[in-house]
């Protein structure tokens, strides 16, 4: 369990800075691409998002990174496709916490919530390394893993790629 003062502290120390450190340019290309290939394997829609750190006032409320994971998807908009398959993989670096969250066709109803989980530890593992590059692959596609493994319920073909690939900072 990680003390309140220390999280502030790692919240307040790690900026812009931090993450061009762990997702330089390099990297995010690697994961727009690794995007690319992996979506052309299932019907779901991947998003990658790194979120550097909370702000005072999040944190003085008490945000947790699911909070705030679900508030990206919806400001991300990755609810927004057309047949709701969308999935977002929220990094908060500070934290160094992974959250998965996903649309209503490809979501807990119809993937097991530990699959997600399993998702999220593996990157976690690779960054507490500090490996980024290779913990953003194996997450995203592992994530594919778990989309081809549980297809979007309805039978209409693929809309396309809905959401943009390129990482989203935070």
């Amino acid at each position: 369990m990680v003390s309140p003062l220390s999280r502030w502290w790692r919240h307040l120390t790690t900026g812009s800075l931090a993450r061009r450190r762990a997702f330089p340019n390099l990297v995010l290309n690697a994961i727009e691409q690794t995007i690319r290939d992996c979506e052309s394997r299932h019907r779901g829609e991947i998003r990658f998002a790194v979120d550097a750190a909370l702000s005072p006032s999040e944190l003085w409320s008490g945000m947790t990174p699911r909070q705030c994971a679900i508030e990206a998807f919806s400001r991300l908009r990755v609810w927004d496709t057309a047949r709701n398959n969308g999935v977002l993989i929220y990094v908060l670096l500070a934290d160094r916490d992974v959250e998965i969250v996903a649309d209503r066709d490809v979501g807990d109803a119809r993937v097991p919530a530990a699959e997600w989980d399993a998702c999220c530890r593996l990157m976690e593992r690779h960054f507490a390394r500090g490996h980024f590059r290779d913990g953003a692959i194996a997450g995203i596609q592992a994530v594919a893993d778990v989309l081809a493994r549980h297809p979007p319920g309805d039978a209409e073909p693929d809309a396309g790629d809905e959401l943009p690939n390129a990482p989203a900072l935070l």
